[in-house]
């Protein structure tokens, strides 16, 4: 998918709404738990319920991975559910050397066909560039919301710059806002305008707004620009909303009332 595609996506919907397929057995309707497939059963009823307002989709590897084949099997179901004209996105967190990560991008962008996929920099150019395909996206990890994010991202390098913003800039020099994106966490809302200047055109994908308490406004305000630039990421908060049979019913009322603010905003701030 181009930008191009994405961006108009986002206009005809007016939302830059990515709904997150943390799909935990644990956690989805009893009722479901009978049927031969309910992690895809689940996945089909939440994407009928927020497709209208939903340009992009997220599976969390993790809980697919956990399962073993069938778990795989599950998400390749989900995949080819999505509708075609609505962004994918491998969360699966890769990053390795160049022959690997070959072998990653043909898995994810051949074998399943996703649009994207959730890279970890940490090797370098060798863990970004193999990604880089005609109408696919690589997604880097640039500053996150967890605890953790501090052990490295935020150290100071020799130019006084921290290290997530340095990965921002060194990695556009092997990808341009046509074929990659940033992952920014949405409790860092303070630091997405500084980060914005760094990536003026680029995508960023914001985690964190919803269940882990990021503030949509907050982050609009400082992260769209022209083209938007912004994938907003809810999982909890939408595919959670209920865990009885009204479960996508739900999802579906959580989605649009996501959408109303992203539509205030839009009009607000383009």
């Amino acid at each position: 998918m181009t930008r191009a595609e994405l961006f108009s996506q986002i206009k005809a919907k007016q939302s830059y709404l990515c709904v997150g397929l943390d799909t935990d057995l644990t956690k989805i309707p009893k009722h479901l738990l009978s049927k031969d497939d309910p992690i895809f059963e689940f996945n089909k009823a939440i994407i009928d319920a927020t497709k209208e307002y939903a340009v992009a989709y997220k599976p969390n590897l993790a809980f697919y991975e956990a399962l073993g084949a069938k778990g795989w099997e599950s998400l390749q179901r989900t995949i080819q559910y999505i509708p075609k004209e609505i962004f994918t996105i491998a969360d699966a967190k890769r990053g390795d050397i160049g022959n690997t990560s070959a072998l990653y991008a043909k898995a994810f962008f051949e074998q399943m066909d996703f649009d994207s996929i959730t890279v970890a920099p940490y090797m370098g150019q060798d863990s970004i560039t193999p990604f880089l395909r005609d109408g696919k996206w690589v997604i880097v990890l640039a500053h996150t919301s967890n605890a953790g994010s501090a052990d490295f991202q935020l150290i100071e390098s020799k130019s006084g710059r921290q290290l997530y913003e340095e990965v921002i800039l060194k990695t556009q020099e092997w990808t341009t806002a046509d074929n990659a994106m940033y992952v920014v966490g949405a409790t860092r809302a303070d630091k997405i305008g500084s980060i914005r200047s760094l990536a003026p055109d680029h995508f960023f994908l914001v985690p964190g707004v919803g269940a882990q308490g990021g503030d949509l406004a907050e982050v609009s305000k400082h992260g769209l620009n022209k083209y938007c630039g912004l994938l907003v990421n809810s999982s909890r908060a939408i595919i959670y909303k209920s865990s009885g049979e009204d479960f996508a019913e739900m999802a579906g009322k959580e989605a649009l009332n996501v959408r109303n603010e992203m539509k205030i905003l839009l009009d607000t701030y383009l």
